[in-house]
């Protein structure tokens, strides 16, 4: 990943109405949730909800598609996967134990959501 596609998702992330919905979106898992229920659940406006969900998806962070009348939006795992990844590419200094609990919760994460496909 390109420093410059870090920035930019970090920067995504770096507003509370952005990572609440980003946060909600990884909750929800590959199925994602309809802008609608999204904003009923962190009590966003449908407008400030659109351009939230526009950076982020510039950030390459979120997906969308249509399901009949509704968009669904879901969390982009490849574009969080490839930050996580560059931000721990350099990670540990011969130190295992530095990175561990990330380790541990990634592999948490993997068994989980093995176990929702």
């Amino acid at each position: 990943m390109e420093t410059t596609d870090a920035v930019k998702r970090l920067s995504a992330l770096a507003q509370d109405s952005r990572l609440a919905v980003f946060r909600l979106l990884v909750r929800a898992g590959p199925e994602g949730m309809a802008a609608g229920e999204i904003a009923r659940a962190l009590e966003i406006t449908p407008n400030t909800l659109s351009a939230q969900l526009t950076v982020l998806a510039n950030a390459g962070l979120t997906t969308s598609r249509r399901d009949g009348r509704s968009i669904i939006h879901a969390a982009d795992y490849e574009g969080m996967s490839g930050l996580l990844v560059y931000l721990m590419e350099d990670c540990c200094q011969g130190r295992p134990e530095v990175c561990a609990p990330l380790a541990e919760a990634a592999s948490r994460a993997a068994c989980c959501e093995g176990a929702q496909a």
